[in-house]
């Protein structure tokens, strides 16, 4: 069989789904459920169905792109990623493994192959947190890590739950549904960019990840008291800001002093009430997000978090509060599938290395009802999430390639 990627219409294909964005190019946003999510979505059908594939939408949003194989009773063997965005991003995060998945199969397809086990794409729907609070909130329900009735309480920013959001989208149905069986799925393959320099680094040109790190998030409310910045005296102040910058510095501590160097954590939001230059801060509201692979090191860190969070209410006399959005274990790999993908790559004398992702991807949710694995390709300079983001056309051609083996393989 031979395989060929038509990467001049795969990168095409990128930069005409970037050019779907709310902001200006080349920065890429692409909130869940907004009028251009949704224009996006169409699009993308609109490429499936030319390469002949049947669509479907789960009642979340998640999207199901099916070749049919030759027995359509036998578990799929799917790829897929997700294409929404977070303010002020790149083009290619999600991206790749979605748009690379259809040019896989669409060299499968032109190669004269013919799967036995039907081969499915998905899209997942928000992979980022960035309207509800929470990540990769398809495959988590699709996985039934996240209940329905938990999934049905979820609010947006402005307050508005998630069934008005998505039925306001066009989408109805029962949230019960999502939920796939373990037997729906033979093998699940997902193509990414790296997220980070290891593979440009070492000039490696892709990476089979075996395991990706445990993620939890964090929102912290601290509450102390305002006041006119000329009329409050420094003793008697109960300043929130402060505080918050105390805690900051707690979490970046909590992380570097964990013993090893996986453990991550990241404050990403700071709002401040009541924003004013001549007034104390009263209120501040924190995103916290903490990461290792290893899950009692992660979980340790949380609770010297916690330790460090009631030491500054006591020193400040500033409340602080803190609720778990979300505290997830990591997954480890399937062996067979990461065989499967290291097969692919000698098959074309393809260099690779074997990785962690300390990135948390729709895959770790995934892992839980189906052997998954993940292939990585470089990004310049790791740069992710950032509107400077940048894979190459051979790199992102080279792991298609790979990816549409490793399908090829699965599926026969």
């Amino acid at each position: 069989m031979k395989l060929e990627v038509d990467v001049r219409r795969l990168v095409a294909e990128i930069e005409a789904l970037a050019a779907i964005s709310d902001a200006e190019a080349p920065a890429v946003t692409r909130i869940v459920f907004t009028p251009t999510d949704l224009k996006a979505r169409a699009w993308l059908k609109a490429r499936c169905e030319e390469a002949g594939l049947t669509v479907r939408q789960d009642p979340i949003g998640n999207t199901f792109v099916r070749w049919t194989g030759s027995d359509p009773t036998l578990p799929a063997v799917a790829t897929g990623s997700h294409i929404d965005a977070i303010p002020n991003a790149g083009k290619y995060d999600g991206v790749v493994g979605v748009l690379g998945g259809l040019e896989a199969i669409r060299a499968l397809q032109g190669a004269g192959f013919h799967p036995r086990h039907s081969i499915e794409l998905l899209v997942f729907t928000s992979e980022e947190p960035t309207r509800f609070g929470i990540g990769c909130l398809g495959s988590r329900m699709l996985s039934g890590t996240l209940s329905a009735d938990t999934a049905g309480q979820l609010k947006d920013n402005e307050g508005t739950l998630l069934n008005e959001v998505r039925e306001r989208a066009g989408l109805c149905g029962e949230l019960e549904t999502v939920k796939l069986p373990g037997t729906y799925f033979a093998a699940f393959v997902e193509l990414h960019i790296e997220q980070g320099p290891l593979l440009e680094r070492t000039r490696i040109p892709l990476g089979v990840v075996t395991s990706i790190a445990a993620p939890a998030s964090l929102r912290i409310s601290l509450e102390g008291s305002g006041g006119h910045a000329g009329g409050v005296l420094m003793p008697d102040r109960r300043d929130a800001l402060c505080a918050a910058a105390e805690f900051i510095l707690a979490v970046e501590s909590a992380a570097r002093s964990s013993g090893a160097g996986d453990t991550v954590a990241t404050v990403g939001i700071c709002e401040v009430f009541p924003g004013a230059v001549n007034s104390i801060p009263s209120r501040v509201r924190l995103s916290a997000d903490i990461r290792d692979t290893d899950l009692k090191r992660r979980d340790g860190v949380m609770e010297n978090i916690e330790s460090a969070a009631h030491a500054i209410s006591a020193k400040r006399q500033v409340s602080i509060r803190s609720e778990v959005l979300n505290s997830d274990a990591p997954a480890v790999c399937a062996p067979a599938v990461i065989e499967a993908l290291c097969e692919s790559c000698r098959k074309h004398k393809l260099n690779f290395i074997s990785m962690v992702s300390r990135a948390y991807h729709d895959s770790l949710f995934m892992s839980r009802i189906v052997p998954t694995a993940m292939l990585f390709i470089p990004c310049r300079n790791g740069y992710s999430h950032r509107p400077d983001e940048y894979a190459s056309p051979e790199d992102i051609a080279r792991g298609t390639l790979v990816l549409a083996e490793t399908l090829a393989a699965l599926s026969r």
